[in-house]
């Protein structure tokens, strides 16, 4: 049964940068594919990003696009979201998703039902 818990959320400024952080435990983080989503008011949950066991990166097609970049850090039992150039549209409660993976070392979920595990997410506000 894995735990996941995101931090690093908060309240910046638009054009700033924060790092998300989605922690694992009791089980490895090596053996998930990890996916981060977020959800603005009133707004369905969409996918950002994707990153395979192996560390293949997936877009699922957020119009941040390249102001998003996902990583993780196995030894740590963490994945991150980096937000860089943040705007007032990206307010949102971001979460991270796990789904077990045996042996596709390179494949990512397509979207957030075949994901397994959820955290209880993060609040990301932009304002001037």
């Amino acid at each position: 049964q894995l735990q996941l818990v995101e931090s690093g959320g908060g309240t910046l400024h638009p054009g700033g940068s924060l790092t998300l952080s989605c922690t694992a435990s009791p089980l490895p983080l090596e053996y998930y594919a990890i996916g981060w989503f977020r959800q603005a008011p009133g707004k369905e949950r969409e996918g950002v990003l994707c990153i395979s066991r192996g560390g293949s990166v997936v877009e699922f097609g957020t119009s941040a696009k390249g102001r998003f970049s996902i990583s993780r850090d196995n030894a740590k039992n963490t994945a991150y979201l980096q937000i860089n150039d943040l705007k007032p549209e990206d307010t949102a409660v971001y979460s991270c998703a796990a789904k077990s993976i045996f042996d596709q070392f390179h494949y990512c979920p397509s979207y957030y039902g075949e994901f397994d595990y959820w955290g209880q997410g993060t609040q990301v506000t932009v304002s001037a």
